[in-house]
C-alpha cells in the first residue's frame, strides 16, 4: 500500500475560515442522518413461539425500493469524502505534513472510536451470554453490528489511498478516474459471467475508490468550471443510464442491494449527487449558514464516527427491550410492514435518533482527542493499516462474538500505537483509554 508524498499546494478559498465549506459539511451530517435512517427502518422484530427474532424488516418488501433511493446517500459520503479529505490534505502540505502524517491523523480519527465502541459490544455480549440469553439471539445481535463495519473499513483504505490517488489526479485526473471506473466495471462483468458473487466484494474498493475521486473534481474546481447545462445534462444521462440498468435487469433497483457487494449502479447515482451537489452548491451553502442547520451540522461533524458506530447498538438495544415487553405483557410488536408497524415507525425513528445523539454527546469526546505525534515510518503505518482493516474483515466475515470483538480492540490498540511516533513519551492509549472512558 503506497504512501505517495505530495508536492506542497495552495489549498483554495472556502466558504470559511479555516479551509472548511459548510455547505458541504451540512451535507455529510445529512448523509449520517440519512445513514441512521435506512438502518432504523429495516430493523424488524417479531416474537415466535420460541422467542424473539430480530430481522431485516425490508427483506422482499417492496418499499425498501423507493426508501433506497431516498436514503442511500453512501455513494454521496463518499464524493464528499473525496472533497473535503483532498483539501485537507492540500493544507495540511501547505503547512509542511506529509502523507504519512495524514494517513496516521485518519487513523487516529476512526480507530479511537471504533476500539470504544467494539470493546463495549464485546462485554454485553458476554453479559447476555452469561445470563442465559440464547446463543443465536447472542450471534444474530452480534451480527448485525458487525454488517455497518465494512465502512470502517473501506474509508479507512480509502483515506489511506487519499494521498496517492490526489497525486495521480493532479497528473492525469480523467486517466485516473477512467481506470477505477474501468476496474468497476470489469469486477460487475466477471461477476456476472462466472455467477460467483465473492468477485464482487473487490468493488469494496475500486467502487468506492471511484466515488472519493469524482470528490477531488468537486474540489480543484474542475465541475466548478464547467457550464451549468453540462453538468446538468451529465447527471440527467447518468440518472436515465441507471434507469435503463434497473429495466433492463442489469443492476437491482433496490439500491440497498447494490452494496453488498457494491455494483456500478452506485458509481451512477454518485454521478448524479455530484451533479445535483454543484448545480444546488450556492443555495446549500446559503442554507448551511442558517442558525438550526449550523448547529445540526456542527453536531454531526464533530461526532461522525461516533454516531455512525453507536446507531446499530442503539437500533438493537431498542429491538430487543421491544422484544422483551412482548415477552412479558404478551402484546405483540406490529408485523413488520403493516399499516401499524408504519404508524409507529415516526416515534420508532425519532427515538433512535435521540437515543443515538445522546450516546454521541456522551462518547463523542473520545473521537475528537488530539491525535499524538504521527509516526513518520512508512513502514509502521502500512503495518498499521493492515492490522486494523484484518480486524474489520474478521468482525465481518466471522461476525462479532466475545472473542472476535476482543481481537479487534486488541487490533486496533495495536494500529494506534503503530500509528503513533515511536519516540513519543509514553501515554497508555487504547484498551486503557477504553476502559476509563466506558
Amino acid at each position: 500500500m503506497a504512501i505517495v508524498e505530495a508536492p506542497r499546494l495552495t489549498a483554495p478559498p472556502a466558504s470559511q475560515p479555516g479551509g472548511r465549506d459548510t455547505g458541504i459539511d451540512l451535507l455529510r451530517a445529512l448523509c449520517v442522518l440519512g445513514v441512521v435512517l435506512l438502518h432504523a427502518i429495516m430493523v424488524g422484530v417479531t416474537v415466535t413461539d420460541t422467542g424473539p427474532v430480530f430481522e431485516n424488516a425490508s427483506e422482499g418488501a417492496w418499499w425498501i425500493v423507493p426508501v433506497s433511493w431516498t436514503l442511500q446517500v453512501m455513494p454521496l459520503f463518499f464524493v464528499i469524502g473525496g472533497f473535503a479529505g483532498y483539501l485537507a490534505h492540500r493544507r495540511a502540505a501547505k503547512r509542511g505534513g506529509t502523507a504519512a502524517s495524514f494517513v496516521a491523523g485518519r487513523v487516529h480519527r476512526l480507530l479511537r472510536p471504533a476500539a470504544l465502541t467494539v470493546g463495549v459490544v464485546g462485554v454485553l455480549l458476554a453479559v447476555l451470554s452469561l445470563n442465559g440469553v440464547p446463543a443465536d439471539i447472542v450471534a444474530t445481535a452480534g451480527f448485525r453490528f458487525g454488517q455497518p463495519l465494512w465502512f470502517l473499513g473501506v474509508f479507512l483504505l480509502c483515506q489511506a489511498l487519499l494521498p496517492a490517488l490526489a497525486a495521480a489526479h493532479r497528473r492525469a485526473p480523467a486517466l485516473t478516474l477512467a481506470v477505477l471506473v474501468l476496474a468497476s466495471i470489469v469486477v460487475d462483468v466477471a461477476r456476472a459471467m462466472t455467477g460467483i458473487d465473492g468477485i464482487g466484494f473487490l468493488n469494496l474498493a475500486f467502487v468506492w475508490l471511484t466515488l472519493q475521486q469524482l470528490g477531488f473534481f468537486l474540489a480543484d474546481g474542475t465541475i466548478g468550471r464547467l457550464r451549468r447545462s453540462i453538468v446538468a445534462a451529465t447527471g440527467g444521462a447518468a440518472l436515465v443510464a441507471l434507469m435503463a440498468t434497473f429495466v433492463s435487469g442489469v443492476y437491482s433497483p433496490d439500491l440497498v442491494a447494490n452494496i453488498n457487494p457494491p455494483t456500478g449502479a452506485l458509481l451512477l447515482v454518485g454521478t448524479v449527487h455530484l451533479s445535483a451537489v454543484s448545480l444546488l452548491r450556492e443555495r446549500i451553502a446559503r442554507v448551511s449558514r442558517r442558525r438550526t442547520p449550523a448547529a445540526f451540522s456542527a453536531f454531526v461533524n464533530r461526532r461522525t464516527m461516533t454516531i455512525y458506530l453507536w446507531h446499530m447498538p442503539v437500533l438493537l438495544t431498542m429491538a430487543g427491550l421491544t422484544a422483551l415487553a412482548a415477552m412479558f405483557t404478551g402484546v405483540l410488536p406490529s408485523e413488520p410492514g403493516s399499516a401499524v408497524w408504519w404508524m409507529e415507525r415516526p416515534l420508532w425513528l425519532a427515538t433512535a435518533l435521540a437515543v443515538t445523539a445522546l450516546v454521541a454527546v456522551l462518547l463523542g469526546r473520545f473521537e475528537n482527542r488530539a491525535a499524538p505525534a504521527p509516526t513518520t515510518s512508512h513502514r509502521r503505518l502500512r503495518s498499521a493499516l493492515v492490522v486494523a482493516i484484518g480486524a474489520v474483515v474478521l468482525l465481518l466475515t466471522a461476525g462479532t462474538s466475545i472473542l472476535t470483538a476482543a481481537i479487534a480492540v486488541l487490533a486496533f490498540v495495536a494500529a494506534l500505537r503503530l500509528a503513533r511516533r515511536s519516540d513519543e513519551p509514553s501515554r497508555r492509549e487504547g484498551v486503557a483509554d477504553v476502559v476509563r472512558v466506558a
